[in-house]
C-alpha cells in the first residue's frame, strides 16, 4: 500500500477575533437619583430630606423624557440608582445607611431601585476598572507640541484641548516667544477650555479623581463597560441582612425585586449644582473614551430593536437636571 496523505486545514486566529461580547438587559433609561456622602447624613438626616424634596418635584417629568425617541406604542422602561461615597470618606455601615436612604425616598413617593458603592468603580473583583477607562482614552495629540509637558499616562491630566504652551526658552539672539491662550477642541468661535486631574500618587496608593470614578460609574450604567468581552458589575440579590462593612456589600445592589434593569441607553441624573464642575469633568473625559466597536455595535442594534436611534457618542446619552438650594 502506497501512503496516503490527508491535507489537514489548520486555521489560526487571535483569541480577541472569536472572543464573544456578552450583552446585559437594558432599560430606557436609567435615573439617578442621588450620590451621597457623610455630610448628607448629619441631624437626623435633614439634608438627605431636603434633597429627595427638591428631586421629587422634578419626578414627575421623567417618564415623558424616558419616552423620547421611542415609537409610540412602547411603554419605557426606567430604573433608578443612588451611590453611597464609601471610597473617599467610609462612614456609618450599609446595614444603617441604605434603609435611611430608602426610608427618606420613600416618604417623598420615590422608589430607589439600585444601590450602588463607589469604591467598586476603582477597583473590582480583581479589575482595576478605573485604570481600564484610562486606558481607553484617545487623547488628541497637542498640536505645536515642544514636550514639555509630561503625556496623560505620566501626568495625570486630561484636558479638553490644546493647552497654553509651557514656558520654554528662546533660542539666543532671538525674541521671545509670545504667549498663545488654551484653545479647545473643535474650534469653537470662543473656548471653554478645562483640564482635569484623573488622580493623584501617594505613598503606597494612588487616589482616584472623583470624575474618573463619575465616569465609570456613567459607563457602567450606560452598559458599555466590559473586560475581554466580559460585562462588570450586573447588579446582585441580597437574601438576607444588609452587611455591616462595605467590603461585604456587592457594587451594584438591587434592592426592588421589581425594578426594570439596571443598565440603560440612556442616563438622567439629578444632582446639587455643586456637582456641575465634576459633570463638564466627566463629560470631556467620556467625550475622548474609545468603547470596543463590538460592544458599540451590539448596544446600537439593541436599541435598533426597539425602534430606537441611539447618538453614537456616549456624552450624548447622558442628561442631568442640576438643583439648586
Amino acid at each position: 500500500m502506497g501512503n496516503r496523505v490527508i491535507d489537514v486545514d489548520v486555521r489560526f486566529q487571535e483569541a480577541a477575533a472569536v472572543r464573544r461580547t456578552e450583552s446585559v438587559a437594558y432599560s430606557h433609561l436609567s435615573v439617578e437619583l442621588g450620590h451621597f456622602y457623610a455630610e448628607d447624613f448629619g441631624a437626623g438626616c435633614q439634608e438627605l430630606r431636603r434633597r429627595f424634596a427638591r428631586i421629587a418635584d422634578w419626578s414627575p417629568a421623567i417618564p415623558a423624557l424616558a419616552r423620547q425617541g421611542l415609537p409610540t406604542h412602547r411603554q419605557p422602561r426606567i430604573s433608578t440608582c443612588f451611590m453611597v461615597d464609601d471610597y473617599f470618606h467610609r462612614f456609618g455601615s450599609p446595614r444603617e445607611v441604605i434603609p435611611q436612604v430608602q426610608g427618606a425616598a420613600a416618604e417623598l413617593g420615590l422608589v430607589l431601585d439600585y444601590v450602588a458603592r463607589e469604591s467598586s468603580f476603582a477597583r473590582h473583583g480583581g479589575v482595576e476598572l478605573a485604570q481600564m477607562v484610562v486606558d481607553t482614552l484617545v487623547v488628541e495629540p497637542p498640536r505645536h507640541t515642544t514636550g514639555s509637558r509630561p503625556p496623560l499616562s505620566e501626568s495625570g491630566w486630561l484636558s479638553n484641548g490644546m493647552r497654553s504652551p509651557g514656558h520654554v526658552d528662546a533660542p539666543a539672539m532671538t525674541l521671545p516667544r509670545p504667549w498663545s491662550p488654551p484653545v479647545q477642541s473643535g474650534d469653537p468661535r470662543h473656548s471653554i477650555f478645562v483640564d482635569i486631574e484623573l488622580w493623584s500618587d501617594e505613598p503606597n496608593t494612588r487616589v482616584w479623581a472623583c470624575a474618573l470614578l463619575a465616569s465609570v460609574w456613567q459607563m457602567t450604567r450606560l452598559g458599555v463597560l466590559r473586560h475581554r468581552g466580559q460585562t462588570l458589575m450586573q447588579p446582585s440579590r441580597l437574601t438576607g441582612e444588609l452587611p455591616v462593612d462595605w467590603d461585604e456589600l456587592p457594587a451594584v445592589v438591587q434592592l426592588n425585586p421589581t425594578a426594570a434593569p439596571f443598565c440603560a441607553y440612556r442616563t438622567l441624573t439629578l444632582m446639587d449644582t455643586q456637582y456641575l464642575p465634576v459633570e463638564l469633568a466627566v463629560r470631556t473625559i467620556l467625550g475622548q473614551v474609545a468603547v470596543p466597536p463590538s460592544v458599540a455595535q451590539q448596544v446600537a442594534r439593541r436599541a435598533d430593536g426597539e425602534g430606537l436611534h441611539l447618538p453614537s457618542e456616549l456624552v450624548d446619552r447622558l442628561s442631568y437636571v442640576f438643583i439648586g438650594g
